[in-house]
């Protein structure tokens, strides 16, 4: 245990080396993300404040994690597994939230558990392959499908199937990445697709209403289309150029439910217009792609994996976020990343970058080529 201790604070104690790209992208979406948010809250500093606070425990979290080496985090992954797990546990049990059990109350902080498995589920499907042959086979699949579900499961039963799904893809990245064969995803599509009838017996019915609405949100425009509505009306209704900051009706006069973190991609696209959005997703896509340059510089199976994981699982953020806004998805409740107000999900993000930053800033000090 000394010599972990020791290892930590020589870590922590040594000057970061971050990659300048990354962390200005990083910066600008941040930046952006405030701005929106301003406008949003109707000008309320108290919800910047504290935006720009759970950010700066973000920026800890990266800046941390970055100074850990990958060989750091392989070893302890197995724990940061069990506990996130364990955590889920204690929310079935004393969790709290409107109409689901979602938070954990430590009276100090208040805080989503399920946003850590977006972290360590990939960590540990890393963790197990990095000594498998790759692609895995056939027993190291069920192996990491089973690591997959428990997390998965207990997740969507707070109930939270956004959460779930994203959950399961960050695990999903860490097959895709490791070479799973195509057939292989075939087939695990269509054994999905087949499964969707029980997957839908076990929805509530706020779930099955959100689906149903995705398909036809006119069916009942005033209740529960009404997001869907007031959502693509303030897409479409910015234009080109859009009508300007702080100018967009759809959410000053209400409109728009939770202007402020699912649907404030909407609010952009109503006062930046299609201009703004092309910009917002042209950041996004650098971002993906320095994040996948850094993760090829990984000398490990465990860095690749990880730091490539990662960044899907990213992707997938805006991809679903974005989709969500424009009427392509059902709305599942999934932020638009670093640009949404919200606490863990901010946190546990930048602790992402940090590890994908870990991957790149000690590729030149790992020794064993697996």
């Amino acid at each position: 245990m000394s010599t972990t201790a020791a290892q930590l604070s020589g870590a922590l104690l040594r000057r970061p080396r971050l990659d300048a790209g990354l962390i200005g992208a990083l910066v600008l979406l941040v930046g952006i993300g405030l701005v929106v948010l301003y406008s949003a809250s109707d000008g309320s500093w108290n919800a910047i404040v504290r935006q720009l606070i759970r950010v700066g425990v973000g920026v800890v979290a990266l800046l941390v994690f970055s100074q850990l080496s990958p060989q750091f985090l392989r070893t302890w992954t197995p724990l940061a597994y069990a506990g996130s797990v364990f955590m889920l546990v204690l929310v079935a049990l004393l969790g709290e939230g409107r109409g689901a059990q979602r938070w954990l109350d430590l009276g100090v902080i208040r805080f989503q558990p399920s946003e850590l498995l977006k972290l360590t589920v990939p960590m540990m499907l890393a963790w197990y392959l990095h000594r498998q042959s790759i692609p895995p086979r056939f027993i190291d699949l069920l192996a990491c499908l089973a690591l997959i579900a428990l997390p998965a499961w207990l997740i969507f039963k707070q109930p939270d199937l956004g959460t779930a799904l994203l959950v399961a893809i960050s695990g999903g990245g860490v097959l895709f990445l490791a070479g799973l064969q195509w057939r292989t995803i075939a087939a695990l599509g269509l054994l999905a697709a087949a499964a969707s009838p029980v997957l839908w017996y076990f929805l509530h019915d706020y779930q099955k209403s959100r689906v149903m609405m995705f398909l036809n949100p006119e069916a009942d425009p005033l209740g529960r289309g009404w997001n869907i509505i007031q959502s693509k009306i303030a897409v479409g209704s910015g234009g080109l150029t859009g009508k300007g900051w702080q100018a967009g009706t759809q959410s000053h006069l209400d409109f728009l439910p939770e202007s402020r973190t699912d649907f404030i991609l909407a609010v952009l696209a109503e006062e930046f217009g299609l201009i703004g959005v092309l910009g917002l997703l042209a950041l996004y896509l650098w971002i993906i792609a320095r994040c996948l340059t850094l993760a090829s510089l990984g000398k490990d199976t465990y860095g690749r994996l990880l730091a490539g994981s990662l960044t899907l699982v990213f992707f997938v953020y805006v991809m679903v976020n974005a989709g969500m806004i424009s009427g392509l998805l059902p709305v599942v409740g999934v932020p638009l990343p670093l640009v949404s107000y919200g606490g863990t999900s901010v946190v546990s993000l930048l602790a992402g970058f940090g590890m994908i930053l870990s991957v790149y800033s000690h590729r030149k000090f790992l020794k064993s080529p697996r």
